[in-house]
């Protein structure tokens, strides 16, 4: 009897979830560790809206992707009964531009804002989008504009922002997070490009709270590193690491970025949405990986995961 009592509880507390609806996001500690926090992240998913890229060997998206080329793996179950497969209909992004004015990027701190101008001044995105720039040294953090930036950012705004002093990173993308999720409307979609060497010295926020930040804000992160390392770093490794988890990407200053961004709006354009009801799991957090079903040369890029509830810390 005792038995029978204790798998009818786990039973209800599994099913709970799924009756919920219009998810709340609140922002918490993303994943299981020592470290004591203040932050909260609740949320309650009755459906998956996954959003994803898919191309082929040469790196170039495919264009005749059906529903039966792919499965989706939540949380190590093969999803393949989708609510819906469709074309992503992004009529609108919400832009936010993080800028790293540490003193640790000094020597590339011309380019980065001669990079931001361009893109900027050449925005190949929807003449509607909205783009915000916010800057990060020291114990400041601020929008240098928000919205407009594409008309009121000029060269002289950006290179007039506050400069050296520590590095509060993930402070930084704690509040262009937040800002995405304050604003977020249908068929709007967030967007973060991230120019940093990937630092952080004085934040509040912890490393692994900023992924569970940009996982909550479903926005895809796009890095680029400006570290002055020949190799590899644990900078580059943690920008590495948010652009991945996002489903965005990374790139070094030195490669393009100004082209890789532009690619980055335009690919937005093309990318795949399916939603699905989520498995049963007694996990807060499902992962997420996309794999092909025939194909073996296909290659898929989205977000690594969600969280379907969680308790509050105090």
């Amino acid at each position: 009897m005792r038995n029978w009592r204790w798998r009818l509880l786990l039973l209800l507390l599994l099913v709970r979830p799924l009756w919920a609806h219009n998810p709340v996001f609140d922002l918490s500690n993303p994943i299981d560790s020592d470290e004591s926090t203040n932050v909260i992240y609740r949320s309650t998913v009755s459906e998956v809206r996954l959003v994803f890229f898919a191309t082929d060997e040469r790196h170039r998206p495919v264009e005749t992707l059906q529903k039966d080329d792919f499965a989706v793996v939540d949380d190590e179950r093969v999803i393949r009964d989708f609510r819906s497969f469709a074309r992503s209909d992004v009529a609108k992004l919400d832009v936010v531009i993080l800028i790293d004015s540490s003193e640790s990027v000094q020597p590339n701190f011309h380019q980065e804002t001669e990079d931001i101008q361009q893109l900027l001044s050449r925005w190949p995105g929807n003449p509607n989008d909205s783009v915000s720039v916010l800057s990060f040294s020291g114990k400041e953090t601020r929008f240098v504009c928000t919205g407009d930036c594409r008309s009121s950012c000029t060269i002289e705004r950006l290179a007039s922002v506050a400069k050296g002093g520590a590095t509060p990173l993930f402070d930084a993308v704690e509040i262009a997070t937040t800002f995405l999720m304050q604003r977020r409307q249908p068929d709007v979609w967030p967007m973060i490009i991230l120019f940093s060497d990937g630092v952080d010295t004085t934040s509040n926020v912890s490393f692994h709270e900023t992924l569970a930040n940009v996982l909550a804000s479903e926005a895809q992160v796009y890095t680029i590193d400006l570290s002055n390392h020949a190799g590899w770093s644990n900078g580059s490794a943690t920008l590495q690491k948010i652009a991945d988890d996002s489903g965005g990407r990374y790139v070094r200053i030195s490669n393009d970025e100004v082209g890789m961004l532009n690619d980055a709006v335009e690919e937005l354009h093309s990318a795949r949405v399916v939603t699905y009801a989520p498995p049963e799991s007694i996990s807060n957090f499902h992962s997420i990986r996309i794999l092909p079903a025939h194909n073996l040369k296909l290659q898929f890029r989205s977000r690594r995961g969600y969280y379907q509830h969680s308790a509050q810390k105090e």
